[in-house]
């Protein structure tokens, strides 16, 4: 037989079997469009963030060298002084030069005290407006401000809250409180990602958010005609001597998008992870299509050895049919991918983080990448049943459609898979024996993907106990139809096994990673009323202002506040090296708050004079005792020698690693305006008080949105809010992965419909209504289904039990099964299987009696 023979035939069985194709090409298209889709959706990310950093950045910018992109952790912003941009301006090659004032350390408020800024995480930046803001906005209506009283607002911002002109807009900074009427909206010439931007006057803007006239946190050069900006660095750069930072546009462009970049990494990776897992349930579908129409093509096959066909032209026969399943799935799964890229475009706008479609970039990677996995893995996952196809011998022709089972093969596939199980679980034991959680982690990735892979070989095997076992609790009420649609069930344990694997990875993940979430929740939970005895928790976005703290301080039926910041310092080991450390600079009731177990000393001596304490783990490692003393060089400010006056346990989830001074010691060898905000602040309530008190914190604050003052209940409820968050956010991820699952059932159960045709007519001859068998095809896939759920939860759970053990490395000690969770996918999974068989079952009763009979 010819190569154009072997394509002409390929081509007629594809096109024959369209329908029995079209569930494998949705799962490669699926899979195809979530790849290309997170590409689409990330480029089109950076794109956006590149043209905003180009058109905010001036031809070279001057700021202070301590200056950080995140904000100052003192609530103002670094500053250079006045006499810094004079001497820029009389650089050579210097166009023009402006001051600019840029904070990102304040709160903007409404009339009714509602936060103007971003719900998305987007920074909210308040500056003085400058010729080098006309770079990237227009000025649509009203002015720029002109004094004390009067403040600009982007028209993103506006619309998103319904300002207009003459509303009232209060901004809190670390230096106070003060009022401006919006006289003015600028709009953004690029797109606005999500960040709120109000300006003000260059005098209101140094006095309120850097707290003294005279200052700029930056510099915007312009060059002359003719004048690089590598030039016109250097030039600027001669002209000042001092801690100052210089960048073109082009760096300065560059770090801000290292800053997003790092960011945009996690979203990307994270999201190709799940197309991954998608892929891999993708490819049990294939597997799955391409053997059961190579069984039913048995004699076809048999009749195309027979006339002349050697084995590698049927093998390539088959192959060539899955790459044109991969070609066909994979071109629409790149323009799916274009759509679902733009369909995330528009859900973010809808939160709060604004995306252009005007922006969307197709870089030609993306559709190579897209078809390229596509069709590899389409024609990896056919590759098996085509050499089966290849090995069907002419006699086969003279016998009855199907294989026969290989025993031997049987035999060595439970074998492997059995090894596999084993060592997989092998390497789980050696996890949770582990001493540290680098040495765990190594051993529970090798333990999950050797039982996952285990699983799936063993699948065929574990299909025969499994299947008899959830038939006996659940089809033998149906009577007749339920034992036939578990002899259905077993007819092929092969066939079952791969379709349930398909189902079992996404639900082993699912359980996986409920039993480690729940486990997080309960152990922080159990942490928290062992460690935490303070009735009151207080937190702020970027720390809490002066002014919270001062009126939280002030509070009545309130026995004690605490104040916590974190201090950057410098730590010299006794072995010479250094390195960096944050502090926990605290009032000394912060011992009460927090209670921390101690392996030598007293906590409260860490609160002394010059005193500090140090976590168990660092003392090992550099062989500290109590009444060493520890070089620690604060940043910003001067260098002390503090003795060891105790050291705490590891032991811990809280404040784990944490080194204690007291906050009186901080203030000595830091200046005032270097003092870091407040980073958390507790409280306790006088005796019997607790509900005043809480009221009283509460009403003290009121006037700042994001200072947030909780009880334990409340803070037990945000960790188990954020935690469950994360967990929606991967579940919904995983429902892919979890819908090519079902569409390999469906698949399955179409193509064994199809395989049982004479026999369903001749059932139908003998009495079987349609009813009946469509209820029979419904139980199968139910079956099917949660023989999948089991092993998948089965599994997921060993997983996540693991992982908690890992975890209580960390002082995550407390092991908690998610039963409602687990129970509830359970039975969530016979729903899917129902769902499943909906199509198959309605074909299969629409058969004609006779033609089904009649069928070869």
């Amino acid at each position: 037989m010819s190569a154009n023979t072997v394509m002409k035939t390929s081509l007629r069985n594809f096109f024959a079997h369209k329908g029995r194709m079209a569930l494998s090409a949705v799962a490669v298209l699926l899979s195809v469009a979530f790849v290309c889709g997170t590409l689409v959706f990330t480029d089109t990310m950076d794109t956006t963030f590149d043209k905003l950093f180009a058109a905010t950045s001036s031809d070279v910018t001057v700021s202070p060298k301590a200056a950080k992109s995140e904000g100052s952790d003192t609530g103002r912003p670094e500053s250079l002084p006045a006499s810094a941009l004079t001497q820029v301006e009389r650089a050579d090659g210097v166009k023009s030069a402006e001051g600019a004032v840029s904070s990102m350390n304040v709160t903007v408020v409404n009339a009714d005290n509602k936060n103007m800024g971003s719900e998305n995480g987007a920074p909210t930046i308040a500056g003085n407006w400058t010729r080098n803001d006309l770079r990237s906005m227009d000025i649509t209506s009203g002015h720029a401000p002109r004094g004390p009283t009067e403040v600009m607002v982007d028209s993103d911002t506006a619309k998103k809250h319904h300002l207009k002109m003459g509303d009232e807009l209060r901004t809190i900074a670390a230096t106070g409180d003060f009022r401006a009427k919006i006289v003015g909206i600028a709009s953004f010439k690029v797109t606005n990602p999500g960040a709120a931007v109000v300006y003000f006057d260059t005098a209101t803007a140094q006095r309120e958010l850097i707290g003294r006239s005279g200052r700029f946190t930056q510099i915007n050069v312009a060059a002359a005609t003719g004048v690089s900006d590598s030039v016109l660095k250097k030039n600027v750069a001669a002209s000042l001597d001092g801690p100052y930072k210089f960048q073109t546009q082009k760096e300065a462009a560059d770090a801000n998008r290292k800053d997003v970049g790092e960011f945009m990494d996690v979203i990307k990776y994270a999201m190709l992870g799940f197309a991954g897992i998608a892929f891999l349930v993708g490819i049990f579908l294939i597997i799955n299509t391409f053997s059961m129409l190579v069984a039913q093509r048995t004699r076809e096959i048999g009749l195309m050895r027979a006339i002349g066909s050697s084995r590698k032209q049927v093998n390539r026969s088959v192959l060539v049919e899955a790459l044109l399943l991969g070609v066909f799935g994979s071109v629409i799964g790149v323009g799916a991918g274009v759509g679902l890229a733009v369909g995330l475009m528009k859900m973010m706008s809808a939160a709060g983080m604004d995306l252009s479609t005007d922006d969307l970039t197709v870089r030609w990677t993306t559709p190579v990448v897209g078809l390229l996995l596509g069709i590899v893995v389409t024609v990896f996952a056919a590759y098996v049943p085509a050499r089966r196809a290849g090995k069907v011998s002419p006699m086969a022709a003279l016998r009855d459609a199907g294989t026969p089972a290989d025993v031997k093969a049987g035999l060595v596939r439970a074998l492997i898979g059995l090894v596999l199980t084993g060592g997989g679980g092998f390497a789980l034991y050696t996890a949770t024996q582990a001493a540290e959680a680098s040495e765990g982690s190594l051993w529970l990735g090798v333990g999950i993907v050797a039982t996952l892979i285990g699983f799936v070989v063993v699948g065929p095997l574990l299909a025969g106990g499994v299947v008899r076992v959830i038939s006996a609790v659940l089809l033998r009420m149906f009577g007749s139809v339920g034992r036939m649609a578990e002899r259905n069930a077993l007819r092929n344990p092969r066939r079952t096994g791969a379709t349930g694997a398909a189902l079992m990875i996404g639900l082993a993940l699912v359980a996986c990673l409920s039993v480690v979430g729940s486990s997080m929740v309960a152990s922080a939970t159990s942490e928290l009323d062992k460690s935490v005895g303070a009735d009151f928790i207080i937190e702020g976005q970027n720390g809490l202002k002066p002014q919270a703290a001062e009126a939280l301080k002030k509070a009545p039926y309130v026995s004690h506040v605490t104040e916590v910041k974190f201090v950057k310092t410098k730590l010299t080991k006794p072995d010479g090296t250094k390195e960096d450390e944050s502090l926990v600079a605290a009032t000394p009731t912060y011992a009460q708050d927090l209670r921390r177990e101690t392996t030598a000393g007293e906590l409260s001596a860490a609160y002394g004079k010059n005193a500090m304490s140090v976590g168990s783990e660092f003392a090992e490692k550099n062989h500290l005792k109590v009444g060493d003393t520890m070089n620690v060089a604060f940043e910003r400010g001067r260098t002390a020698d503090l003795k060891i006056a105790a050291i705490t346990s590891d032991d811990t989830t809280f404040d784990k690693g944490a080194m204690y001074i007291n906050l009186t010691t901080a203030e000595r060898y830091l200046p005032a305006d270097r003092l870091p905000l407040n980073g958390m602040m507790f409280a306790k309530a006088d005796a019997g008080k607790a509900d005043q008190a809480y009221k009283a914190l509460k009403s003290s604050v009121a006037s700042d949105p994001t200072v947030h003052v909780k009880d334990q209940t409340d803070y037990k409820q945000t960790l188990k809010d954020q935690i469950g968050q994360l967990l929606n956010m991967i579940y919904g991820l995983l429902a892919l992965a979890i819908i090519v699952a079902v569409l390999g059932v469906v698949n399955t159960l179409a193509l064994s419909v199809v395989e049982r045709t004479r026999e369903i007519g001749l059932m139908r001859a003998i009495g079987l209504s349609r009813r009946q068998l469509r209820r029979m095809i419904r139980l199968e896939s139910v079956v099917i289904a949660l023989f999948g759920a089991l092993l998948g939860l089965g599994l997921g759970m060993g997983w996540g039990a693991t992982a908690q053990k890992l975890l209580a490395l960390e002082g995550l000690d407390v092991l908690e099964i998610p039963w409602p969770t687990i129970i509830g996918v359970f039975i969530g999974s016979a729903f899917v299987g129902l769902f499943a068989a909906l199509i198959p079952a309605f074909r299969a009763g629409r058969m004609n009696v006779l033609n089904a009979i009649a069928t070869e």
